[in-house]
């Protein structure tokens, strides 16, 4: 049977399973292993909603699953929310656990970056960043670009808006935000895709890039393999969009790249705790390596560049976007940070040690990426055959997926009220915070793999909602429906409608 053909009964098969669904009202029945199309069907019937679906799929199962896909098609894995499961993938058995064959092919944009290595080249590129990011320096030069972004742009934006009555996407706006600022922090480059007048708003086809991207790889965890590699080779479809997409983006970076090369590069040797000394991250790469006479490539500083910015931008804009929308409909949430904010921030822009004094903040921070993690979910694969706590047992190269959206609704991690936003959950009855481990509370991920970036977001995250909640209040506009986008990174599939009125001191 050619490919054609072949397509042609699969599509046929499907179109009959689907029939069946609707007439058995699939969401009040468990879900089925269909001859030949497997379980694909209730995925794709239930793609709008798949998070949820998934959520309550796995509460009916335990809290893991083997999911069977098309026959023929190698796409069958195991999903779980099981934090006991999760905690010996990442931690307990970390080294058996790798990203697996995959991975790298559904993300084969990211390159050999952190996010796609494992074992030796993700131990020597996790501590090269962990370097970069524990210097005093670097904290000095990224809370200054933040603050100066903040300043310059953000509230002068919002104020505009305020005082203009108007409408505005908050999403779209910390998108903006954010990428200009890991951009600044990445290459000592402003793209301005965030004006001070929400009037003087343009396109940005660069971040939007990086959204189409983000979509497709999603989608390639959904769709039979050789169907999206048929697309990719035949450039139609998703696939085409996607390469559209990732030449857009290629370009940026490499205009970046090749300005930095074009700067008289200094081979003095970096102080650690020099204040003064820090500069955008490329830079700092390309110094320290001409000093030590280890020139490095493009491509490195290509993939470099690539996970800085994709990890910086589009996930803290989501848990900014989540976080407002969440403050925004819990008033008496929204009451006790403005007043924790009163008491503690002197400052028109405050410094390290007032943000550490913000308790409630961060607890409200920690609820909004445990409801809604910037990444819902990620994928290991065993390297030899192991046991889960739960039981299942997995061959080498089986994926097992683990849901972080879904793990933040298990009332066996957070009880029966684990689907109220309660900053409460995250403080001590002596009003300190409280650490709770990274396998329940997953969003920065678990284990040695916890995300190096962890700091600097949560940093960024107050600055930007300390600058907000002291000059505004934000109500979003009624009737905007506010639903999760079908992608590797958890933003808002209609934005955040809002309006913005100046708050009374």
């Amino acid at each position: 049977m050619d490919m054609v053909m072949f397509i042609g009964v699969f599509a046929f098969i499907l179109s009959v399973v689907f029939f069946q669904i609707r007439r058995r009202h699939y969401r009040d029945v468990p879900i089925t292993n269909w001859p030949i199309v497997g379980m694909l069907p209730a995925i794709l019937q239930n793609m709008s909603n798949i998070h949820d679906f998934t959520t309550q799929l796995l509460k009916n199962h335990g809290g893991t699953l083997m999911f069977e896909g098309p026959w023929f098609t190698n796409s069958s894995f195991i999903i779980t929310s099981d934090h006991v499961n999760v905690n010996h993938i990442t931690s307990k058995n970390f080294s058996n656990y790798g990203k697996g064959p995959h991975f790298n092919e559904i993300f084969d944009v990211l390159g050999g970056g952190i996010f796609n290595s494992d074992f030796q080249a993700w131990k020597q590129e996790r501590t090269l960043l962990l370097s970069l990011f524990q210097r005093e320096s670097f904290k000095i030069f990224l809370q200054q670009t933040v603050q100066k972004k903040v300043e310059n742009c953000l509230v002068p934006f919002l104020d505009h808006a305020s005082k203009a009555g108007a409408e505005v996407d908050l999403q779209d706006a910390f998108q903006r935000f954010t990428f200009d600022t890991v951009c600044s922090i990445a290459f000592g480059h402003d793209p301005n895709c965030l004006p001070d007048k929400f009037t003087n708003l343009s396109h940005f086809a660069y971040e939007k890039a990086l959204l189409v991207m983000e979509d497709v790889a999603f989608r390639r965890h959904i769709i039979p393999r050789f169907l999206w590699k048929l697309q990719q080779r035949l450039q139609v479809g998703l696939e085409k969009k996607f390469k559209e997409a990732k030449d857009s983006f290629e370009k940026f970076l490499q205009e970046n790249i090749a300005s930095k090369r074009e700067e008289k590069i200094s081979t003095r040797k970096v102080d650690d705790n020099d204040t003064s000394t820090h500069s955008d991250l490329i830079r700092v790469l390309i110094e320290e390596a001409a000093e030590k006479g280890q020139p490095i490539d493009d491509k490195y500083l290509r993939d470099t560049a690539f996970t800085l910015v994709a990890g910086g931008s589009g996930t803290v804009s989501a848990a900014l976007s989540w976080l407002f929308w969440l403050v925004s409909t819990h008033p008496k949430v929204e009451a006790k940070l403005v007043q924790e904010i009163k008491d503690n921030c002197t400052l028109i822009y405050p410094s390290v040690e007032e943000l550490g004094k913000l308790v409630y903040l961060h607890g409200a921070i920690c609820e909004a990426l445990r409801l809604y993690p910037s990444i819902p979910f990620d994928h290991k694969c065993p390297i030899k055959p192991d046991i889960l706590p739960s039981g299942e047992h997995v061959r080498p190269n089986t994926m097992i997926l683990y849901s972080l959206y879904s793990m933040g609704r298990m009332e066996q991690i957070w009880g029966d009220d684990c689907l109220e936003f309660k900053p409460e959950r995250w403080i001590s009855e002596r009003g300190s915070t409280i650490q709770v481990p990274s396998y329940k509370f997953i969003s920065f991920n678990a284990g040695p793999r916890s995300c190096v970036g962890k700091d600097i977001t949560f940093s960024e995250m107050k600055m930007v909602a300390v600058a907000i909640l002291r000059r505004f209040h934000v109500q979003v506009v009624h009737g905007h429906r506010v639903t999760p986008r079908l992608s590797v990174v958890l933003s808002m599939k209609h934005g955040l409608k809002v309006k913005v009125t100046e708050r009374c001191t």
